[in-house]
């Protein structure tokens, strides 16, 4: 029996694997939750450098900093990681989460974030099964794990992340795999669309600004891959969430009001959540309100 056979006929052992993937892809992830944001900072500040031609540091032009370069090392002591210390989860608990060089505390959400990524992705290929639908949910949870934590972080959803998965969608689905060409594209307009009236409407009425831009494109990117019917469960369910972690924010933990609290994660989640169930709760919604 082949391998893909095999993980055909057991949906379990496909979900392990996949899961081990995706752990793998978690300390990834970390890089790009780290790096990313930084290295578009520096883009823009190369950028103003050129703009208003002033002369930057020629230290920093020379130092290249990318997903790649330089290697992981502690932040710290600079100690460079091993292969063997970048182990997902595992090189965290043998080390007591901390440097193996100057025993520098590390954070616990390195573990957490590969924790999450293979666990969502591993559910995601149990639930659908061996597939393009699992590829594409594996690829869409990843995608959704970097942009939530970026945007705790930074309260930045970057667009070289959003803009390629609003295409990806677009392709996946010319081949009908999550929902049909028609829906995709609709989804992605609309998904843009309807975030963006509800900015101009609010700062019309508020003066403020009650959403970035990157969320238009984080609800485009999700309307291209699950279709423009999952949109008000996603929206739905992202401003409930939002609204009952923002109060319990403010109510346990004094949070200032004024404070903008970043809305990706909440979109990401409901996201999410659409992708797997979104299906079942149509179809459980028109049979409750379709007359008996």
């Amino acid at each position: 029996m082949s391998i893909i056979a095999y993980l055909e006929a057991s949906p379990v052992a496909f979900a392990v694997s996949t899961g081990i993937m995706g752990l793998i892809v978690g300390s990834f992830l970390n890089v790009v939750i780290h790096r990313l944001p930084k290295m578009m900072e520096r883009d823009w500040r190369s950028q103003c450098v050129e703009l208003l031609a002033v002369q930057e540091p020629v230290v920093e032009q020379q130092q290249p900093y990318n997903l790649v370069h330089p290697g992981s090392h502690c932040p710290k002591c600079g100690h460079a990681i091993t292969a063997l210390e970048n182990i997902p989860i595992i090189s965290y608990l043998v080390q007591g989460g901390r440097c193996s060089a100057c025993h520098a505390h590390i954070s616990v959400r390195y573990p957490a974030v590969e924790l999450l990524s293979g666990v969502l992705a591993a559910f995601a290929a149990w639930h659908f099964g061996l597939g393009w639908q699992a590829v594409g949910a594996a690829l869409l949870t990843w995608s959704l794990v970097a942009l939530s934590f970026i945007d705790v972080d930074h309260q930045l959803l970057p667009d070289p992340i959003t803009l390629p998965f609003v295409w990806l969608g677009l392709a996946f689905n010319l081949f009908g795999i999550f929902t049909d060409v028609q829906s995709s594209l609709i989804g992605a307009m609309a998904g843009y669309s309807v975030l963006w009236l509800i900015y101009i409407l609010f700062k019309l009425l508020t003066g403020k600004e009650g959403m970035g831009y990157g969320d238009f494109k984080l609800l485009a990117m999700l309307g291209a891959w699950l279709g423009w019917q999952m949109l008000p469960l996603i929206i739905m369910g992202s401003a409930l969430v939002g609204a009952i972690i923002g109060l319990s924010l403010i109510v346990l933990q004094g949070r200032d009001k004024t404070k903008p609290i970043p809305f990706g994660p909440y979109l990401a989640c409901a996201g999410w959540i659409a992708l797997i169930w979104g299906s079942d709760f149509t179809e459980a919604y028109l049979t409750w309100a379709s007359p008996s």
